[in-house]
């Protein structure tokens, strides 16, 4: 089976993340870059997949030259080969034109099974897999928290706020994970050396048949207009009890809309 999983280099979650001041973009270049942690789980599953049923699996992202940092440790993971779509008219493509390129790039990886992580850590729009199912005309299977190959047959259960669905689909078809589909291996010291010799292709918007029109500032369909940073926190209100601490608390409450 040929399986491509997504993989996105982006500011690692637990640091300081910041919106740059002259275009209100992910301020990339001062951060800590790191793969999506999502994406760790779309390795995991894809390297388990390969395991049991055989084929290659081909690590595919969109990104900036920095972004060869997250593929090699992507590929120290296990996969065999990666795929780097690298342009500067891509800086500012919205969701919509990032979909676009991807789709593109999928669309000459031939893959049988695409998987990559529900959501991003600096977008959280959660609306990738089905615009790229919806470009490439594949089944979408959404947010599993497992996954089952039979031949050509995929099987997700799809989990939701209640449980989760049982949800099946023939391959080709897109594949988005939470993180409760598996446990990602650590690379090994042999994973980190043989990934320094793993062939990386890079692709343009050119190589995708893709004009610059229709990516970055020029092509997107949406746009942040303003941004600021979030106001510290305060100390709160305190209310010293002097016989009607519980009626001031209640008082308290009911202005806040809690009761």
């Amino acid at each position: 089976m040929n399986i491509v999983v997504l993989v996105k280099q982006v500011p690692d979650s637990g640091a300081d993340r910041n919106l740059r001041p002259d275009d209100n973009t992910v301020d990339r270049g001062s951060a800590n870059n790191v793969i999506n942690e999502m994406d760790e789980y779309a390795i995991e599953e894809a390297l388990k997949i390969k395991e049991a049923h055989g084929g290659e699996v081909t690590v595919l992202t969109m990104g900036p030259d920095r972004a060869t940092e997250s593929i090699r440790k992507a590929l120290s993971m296990g996969p065999d080969k990666a795929v780097h779509v690298v342009d500067d008219a891509l800086h500012g493509s919205c969701a919509v034109a990032t979909s676009k390129v991807l789709a593109a790039a999928l669309g000459q990886l031939n893959a049988d099974l695409v998987i990559c992580g529900a959501e991003s850590t600096d977008g959280r729009v959660q609306v990738m897999p089905h615009m790229i199912a919806e470009r490439l005309g594949v089944a979408a299977l959404t947010g599993a928290r497992k996954l089952t190959v039979d031949g050509a047959t995929l099987t997700v259960e799809r989990q939701t706020e209640e449980g989760y669905e049982v949800v099946t689909a023939s391959t080709p078809a897109v594949v988005s994970v939470w993180d409760t589909i598996n446990e990602p291996r650590y690379p090994s010291f042999k994973g980190i050396m043989a990934a320094k010799k793993k062939p990386v292709q890079t692709l343009s918007l050119g190589d995708l048949g893709v004009a610059a029109a229709e990516v970055g500032f020029d092509g997107a369909t949406s746009a942040v207009l303003e941004h600021s940073k979030r106001p510290p926190r305060s100390g709160g209100e305190k209310i010293t009890d002097e016989g009607e601490g519980g009626v001031k608390l209640v008082e308290f409450l009911a202005t806040e809309k809690f009761v």
